[in-house]
């Protein structure tokens, strides 16, 4: 098909044509364009995506790249390019009114291809779909997946960083992701997590494939093989660091050292990505030398004497760039969003004593403060009559507003950061408790430390709503921020001790009657 549309003549594009597409990219920004100087400052301030300023100079040059062939085609424009021009605008507009950055910097991508689909037409916009494709990864991830992402990371690196250790013979202690080495206590923190080149590794095994001209599952696999290698290289990384702490002290984990041991990291896992394109190039039906299916290349010039015919302006392209253009006088007129908070009374005034319980406050370390970054929070130890019963805890962690990365933790991500493991996991109806005249449903976690063992409650209270599920959490959030103007919430917690051997069923009635006592006394402090 590619054959029967080209011609004897080079297109060029028309000035007509720059100015329609300067005109829509334009309207792109204005509609966004609170989002996109978030992403701007996401790139300067977040390590994990460092890389993404170069991504979009790396699609202007695979397109480029095609260059010599793209001038021989026509563009033919296409009506599904405004539809989409469309969507992106209102999603982007969405995720303004909303304050979701991401919502509206997904919009403002979505917006561009139309832009491109309804200039160029399905055929060439087929030919350039890597290159489009490729903007996705420049969009950073929303603040909770990134938050789970590294949580999960920095479990799997600690288990596997301290097998690679005791192979080598160090006596090692593991608690979540704290290893204890007896004298030092490593800490994988976040920036251990090796997403700050995991996701630079994605990126670059992308290209690695779409210059790979092997078959289609080998190109797969060598984009895929971008997570288990950081996976196994980071931890690789956390056994080394222990290894080095264990023989030469706490200074082999800080400093230059450790910044040079992330870089090198990152080096190898680059070369080992070379190493298996090259093993993969001699393998299958279409086994070949890697210097015949691995090549940049560079555009042919245009044959001298050939005449260049300037491309006329779709009548879609034009459709899309109006489209994009009301899409941004609706978003300048958008009101000045200023978040709605209810009053509330502080946890401060929270009561010492409800019903028969007597409670002990507690206070969070800074250290947690910094990543909660919560407005408000109750952290109490509150025991009953009977001197046998353990104490229940109980900690509510309140949020004025939950953007701009700020936002409720899940008990599901920060406990086994500790530690804990998670045994068991169900949703169960607390009786005799109603919250707006709905059953009090609550997340029931069985979690274990070695030989201790807890049961958990909890739940995630926002406005006026009690949800067990983290990803609908996100969603009433994006949907009360456009219809609201709130995205105040809470997470509630209640947590019990087992004794050895204990069944559940005595604590699961403690906790059910505390709950009875405390959701009343609640109200004040989490306002519907």
């Amino acid at each position: 098909m590619l054959a029967a549309a080209s011609t004897s003549c080079g297109y060029r594009l028309s000035v007509l044509s720059m100015i329609v597409t300067a005109a829509g990219l334009g309207a792109i920004y204005l509609i966004a364009d609170v989002a996109l100087r978030n992403m701007l400052g996401a790139w300067q301030g977040n390590p994990e995506f460092s890389h993404a300023p170069l991504i979009p100079l790396i699609a202007a040059f695979l397109v480029w790249q095609q260059k010599d062939e793209l001038e021989k085609l026509k563009f033919s424009g296409s009506w599904s390019g405004v539809a989409l021009a469309l969507f992106g605008a209102l999603l982007a507009i969405a995720g303004k009114s909303a304050s979701l950055y991401t919502v509206s910097q997904l919009g403002a991508v979505a917006a561009f291809y139309g832009v491109v689909l309804a200039g160029v037409g399905p055929l060439v916009f087929r030919r350039v779909w890597a290159p489009l494709f490729i903007l996705l990864l420049m969009v950073p991830l929303p603040d909770f997946l990134l938050h789970n992402f590294s949580a999960e990371m920095q479990l799997i690196s600690s288990r596997l960083g301290v097998w690679f250790m005791r192979l080598f013979g160090v006596s090692v202690y593991l608690e979540g992701n704290v290893i204890d080495l007896g004298v030092y206590r490593l800490q994988v923190a976040e920036a251990c997590d090796g997403l700050r080149y995991m996701f630079p590794l994605m990126t670059l095994g992308f290209i690695m494939a779409y210059f790979f001209k092997a078959a289609l599952w080998k190109r797969v696999l060598l984009f895929l093989s971008s997570f288990p290698i950081t996976i196994l290289m980071n931890s690789l990384r956390v056994g080394t660091i222990g290894i080095l702490v264990d023989h030469w002290g706490i200074e082999m984990a800080e400093g230059f050292l450790h910044e040079f041991q992330g870089w090198a990291v990152f080096m190898v896992s680059f070369a080992l990505m070379v190493l298996l394109m090259i093993g993969l190039s001699k393998i299958g039906a279409d086994a070949r030398p890697w210097r015949e299916v691995f090549g940049l290349g560079f555009p042919a010039p245009t044959p001298k004497g050939v005449p260049r015919v300037a491309r006329p302006v779709p009548a879609s392209l034009i459709a899309a760039c109006v489209v994009l253009m009301a899409g941004a006088a609706v978003s300048l007129r958008l009101p000045h969003r200023t978040e709605a908070t209810p009053d509330r009374a502080s946890f401060v005034e929270f009561p010492a004593v409800i019903g028969a319980y007597s409670g002990r406050r507690e206070s969070l370390e800074e250290i947690y403060l910094d990543q909660l970054k919560l407005d408000d929070y109750l952290l109490a130890n509150y025991r009953g009559t009977s001197s046998t019963a353990p104490p229940v805890n109980l900690y509510v962690a309140w949020y004025d507003s939950q953007q701009a990365g700020r936002s409720v933790h899940s008990p599901r991500a920060c406990l086994p950061g500790g530690g804990w493991q998670i045994q068991a996991l169900s949703q169960v109806e607390v009786p005799g408790i109603a919250v707006n005249g709905q059953p009090l449903r609550v997340n029931r976690a069985l979690i274990a430390l070695g030989a201790n063992r807890q049961l958990v409650y909890y739940w995630f209270q926002q406005r006026g709503r009690v949800i067990t599920n983290e990803y609908l959490v996100k969603w009433y959030l994006f949907w009360d921020s456009l219809t609201r103007r709130r995205t105040d919430g809470a997470l509630v917690r209640l947590t019990v001790p087992l004794a050895e051997g204990e069944a559940p069923e005595q604590a699961d009635r403690q906790l059910a009657d505390f709950a009875r006592e405390a959701m009343p006394r609640l109200r004040a402090h989490i306002p519907n």
